[in-house]
């Protein structure tokens, strides 16, 4: 999907004030931060929200107050497929009790990766069916790709067989711009093809230092922005959520990214 320099730039001023900024929590892991510390430099930082990934040690009702302390929402969070199978009704009494309604599949193992459309048509109507119990409780169910699921299955993306085998209402897609890149599909492209369907953004850029696993501050690396930015807003996301998945300073990295995020909104 292609837009002009001058329609884009209208898009990305409409989106200043409609498309927050969130921090996926995984990002500062490394760090030896108490939680309170934590989510105080994610806001000194700039962020309106965090993306969970665990509980930072505390207790839903603690990590509640430790938010509401810092102005932070809990917008999603990254919680593993098993867990919420095994046993939802506590992931969802924790989830309600932060305020988030948003939980997201993050990572399938290599095990449960399919060679078969089938096989990933299948994992998408077992999603489904939690899907399912997930909107009963008005909660949503969202699944997050890496690049395995850009690899082509009988002519799809394998993200595209997942996908189909469950209902747009029961299951969505937190779209990892970096990741469908790095998997050799068009980041544009794929959130046009699901606009409607992408809720959580995932932010991140592609670079050149290994130590970094190839990965960079958004605005630093390889991906085109100009035409990216305007086909998120484009694809009704909600939030965007930077994310790093081995920052070498994890909070000079997130501040790099919120700062280019927020002028490339307001001045676009």
């Amino acid at each position: 999907m292609t837009k002009s320099k001058t329609a884009g730039a209208s898009s990305l001023s409409a989106a200043a004030t409609r498309l927050p900024l969130a921090v996926q929590l995984y990002t500062l892991r490394s760090l030896t931060l108490s939680a309170d510390e934590l989510l105080g430099a994610v806001a000194a930082a700039g962020y309106a929200g965090v993306e969970l990934a665990g509980n930072l040690g505390h207790s839903a009702e603690s990590l509640r107050a430790l938010l509401d302390k810092h102005g932070l929402r809990a917008v999603s969070a990254h919680v593993q497929l098993e867990t919420m199978e095994n046993d939802l009704p506590e992931v969802v009494r924790f989830h309600k009790t932060l305020g988030n309604d948003t939980l997201i599949v993050p990572w399938l193992p290599e095990a449960e990766r399919s060679p078969t459309a089938a096989g990933w048509r299948a994992l998408g109507e077992r999603l489904d069916r939690l899907g399912r119990r997930l909107r009963i409780a008005d909660m949503r169910l969202l699944y997050h790709n890496h690049d395995f699921e850009m690899v082509l299955i009988d002519g799809k993306p394998a993200i595209d067989w997942l996908l189909a085998g469950a209902d747009p209402h029961h299951v969505g897609f937190e779209a990892d711009l970096a990741w469908i890149v790095a998997g050799g599909q068009d980041a544009a492209a794929l959130l046009h093809q699901y606009s409607g369907r992408v809720p959580r953004v995932h932010a991140k850029d592609l670079g050149d230092n290994p130590a970094e696993r190839g990965l960079a501050d958004v605005g630093s690396g390889r991906l085109d922005w100009e035409t990216i930015l305007p086909a998120v807003l484009a694809a009704q996301a909600e939030w965007i959520v930077v994310e790093h998945d081995q920052p070498l300073d994890p909070i000079a990295s997130i501040r790099r990214s919120q700062a280019f995020l927020a002028e490339k909104l307001k001045s676009g």
